[in-house]
């Protein structure tokens, strides 16, 4: 596969490239990124021929969203598709979740006067779920139902978004989303990887409703890149016994046919029919480059069926 490949996104007339850019460590989201690492991380994409890109106010209060759109200006607007979110608005104190219709429309038009471009192509309502509201998820899912996608389906309706859903490392709130209100698409950060495949049921229903799902995170973290070294984290954090030592018959498999771990992590997700890209979130132009000759390496088909003849990935996933 090639960085310049493009899926259709589910049912919608938005078409992205199989590798997108993700946002999140060049907005400062963990650890800091100089302001010209972030702006060089950009530009590596759009050279090796990634034409999706995704931000959110949360990274770094709104200062990721202006990073990407100075690095995007000046391209033509029409040649790549941007995707951000909403339900946090950027105040003077802080982050405020704000799931409402009205809140929905202001932080749309607070992104674009960050962003500096005209339009955004995807919208995406970000984080209603348990990690990161605990007891109160189940009442800030319903406000986004009820407040949120409202707002945003009247917006899809008018032409002014290309499609519109949520993003969240939950597999479960994708699916009580979907069951609930006519979404496009969803963002499943993590969920759906060489290392967790539980989210396959709910990818059998995206595929049967034409609901495109790009998968974020598709390193879980690193530990899928660099591999079950020290330091390596898995979910932002230190991996278990039990991960590292998965994460090692994984890249013993790989080693045996000639294949880098990186590459088999890249490209299993986008096995699966309903998936139209990988996100992974690069620091700086060298990740972006390693990620693109990840996607073009040659995987034997014989990776993937002895992957499941041990078990390490689920028999009943799509391969590519």
């Amino acid at each position: 596969m090639r960085a310049a490949d493009t899926r259709r996104l589910g049912r919608t007339e938005v078409e992205l490239t199989v590798l997108g850019f993700g946002g999140s460590q060049v907005g400062n989201l963990h650890r800091p990124v100089l302001e010209g690492d972030a702006a060089r991380a950009v530009t590596a994409a759009w050279d090796l021929g990634v034409r999706y890109f995704d931000t959110a106010p949360l990274y770094d209060h709104g200062r990721g969203e202006r990073r990407m759109g100075e690095a995007l200006r000046g391209r033509p607007r029409d040649a790549y598709v941007l995707s951000t979110k909403v339900g946090r608005l950027v105040e003077p104190h802080g982050i405020e979740y704000d799931y409402s219709h009205d809140g929905v429309l202001r932080s749309l038009e607070d992104s674009r006067e960050r962003l500096g471009l005209s339009r955004i192509d995807v919208a995406l309502i970000h984080d209603i779920d348990p990690y990161n509201h605990g007891a109160e998820q189940p009442r800030r899912f319903g406000e986004a139902m009820a407040g949120a996608f409202p707002a945003l389906a009247r917006l899809r309706r008018e032409g002014v978004l290309g499609a519109i859903g949520i993003g969240v490392n939950s597999w479960r709130v994708c699916q009580a989303a979907a069951e609930a209100v006519d979404v496009d698409c969803v963002l499943l950060a993590g969920r759906y990887t060489l290392l967790e495949q539980e989210a396959l049921a709910f990818l059998s229903l995206c595929e049967r409703r034409g609901i495109g799902v790009i998968v974020g995170a598709p390193y879980n973290s690193g530990i899928l890149a660099r591999g079950a070294a020290p330091g390596a984290q898995h979910n932002y954090a230190a991996p278990s016994p039990e991960i590292a030592e998965r994460v090692r018959a994984l890249e013993a498999v790989c080693a045996c046919h000639g294949v880098s771990l990186g590459a088999a992590a890249l490209q299993f997700p986008l096995g699966h029919p309903a998936v139209a890209a990988v996100l992974p979130g690069s620091r700086d132009a060298a990740q972006v480059a390693a990620s693109v000759r990840w996607l073009g390496e040659t995987i034997p088909a014989d990776v993937w069926r002895e992957l499941k003849s041990r078990r390490l990935i689920d028999a009943a996933a799509p391969t590519p």
